[in-house]
């Protein structure tokens, strides 16, 4: 599971200039982080709706966004979480920081991975691909 997150990570690092990626379960290495990305949540069981997933990781969340909150208390939190636009206004609830402070990614890292996708399958950089994800993360996005 954890290399499925570093994977994420890695293809959400298009946006980054520069970038440091650190992936593990204690919480101090978050120290004075100025982004920390949140990916936890339960495993989507088959035929289970990312809808379903919310009680289980709205629990999960009560006991991740203190503790980032604890050691990252100026940082940003960005949510890739499924379903990731609950779950950023539930990390935003938990963090009592201010809302321009928790971003949900949306679609953006799917769009990420068409682009890497394209790349790939093109031979091209993913910064010269150009394509977007629509449409809400999971099972009714569209690409374009």
């Amino acid at each position: 599971k954890l290399k499925g997150e570093v994977m994420d990570l890695q293809h959400g690092s298009l946006f980054l200039k520069t970038h440091k990626i650190v992936a593990d379960k204690d919480y101090s290495v978050t120290a004075n982080s100025k982004v920390v990305v949140v990916t936890a949540g339960a495993r989507q069981q088959e035929g289970e709706s990312r809808l379903n997933l919310v009680q289980r990781n709205v629990n999960i969340f009560k006991f991740i966004i203190p503790n980032i909150v604890k050691y990252s208390p100026n940082c940003i939190l960005m949510v890739v979480s499924n379903p990731v636009d609950i779950l950023t206004y539930v990390a935003w609830k938990l963090s009592g920081f201010p809302r321009h402070r928790v971003i949900g990614t949306g679609t953006n890292l799917d769009s990420a991975r068409f682009r890497h996708l394209m790349g790939e399958k093109l031979h091209l950089h993913p910064s010269s691909c150009h394509g977007w994800i629509i449409g809400e993360h999971g099972d009714s996005s569209v690409p374009v």
